[in-house]
């Protein structure tokens, strides 16, 4: 409970979730890449803009009480019990026309989602980090 009282406050739910949703953002870009040539096969797709409009209002919902749950709720992220994240990537929308194979996705376009969202992991990836190398050299009681 003590550690738990630690490790859920400030922006470290914030952090974990924002990790959690790029993992399954680069393994549906991965899905996407992997069927790039298969005939008739629609992009999937997360929303990072609504994820994170969504984790915005999770964080102003909790305030500073580490004792309120830190619920995600959107359209393709919600938490569900155990503060797990359910994320379910949606179809991508038909931009202007499909190509002669019935696909709806652009090589190029995934790649440079790959990037970013490989970017903003790496991001959060740190950030955690450090928040419990903190901690860890608290408990040690070092500087």
């Amino acid at each position: 409970m003590f550690l738990a009282n630690i490790t859920d406050r400030g922006a470290t739910p914030a952090l974990i979730s924002s990790m959690v949703f790029n993992q399954a953002k680069l393994k549906a870009t991965a899905e996407n890449v992997a069927n790039a040539h298969t005939p008739g096969y629609r992009a999937k797709q997360l929303d990072a803009r609504s994820f994170q409009k969504a984790l915005r209002k999770a964080l102003d919902n909790r305030g500073g009480d580490p004792n309120k749950p830190f619920e995600i709720k959107s359209a393709q992220v919600n938490t569900v019990a155990g503060g797990r994240l359910q994320i379910v990537p949606t179809p991508e929308p038909v931009q202007n026309a499909l190509f002669h194979d019935g696909t709806n996705m652009s090589l190029e376009q995934q790649m440079s989602e790959l990037a970013e969202t490989g970017m903003a992991h790496e991001l959060a990836s740190t950030l955690l980090s450090g928040r419990f190398d903190g901690l860890r050299k608290a408990i040690r009681g070092t500087v």
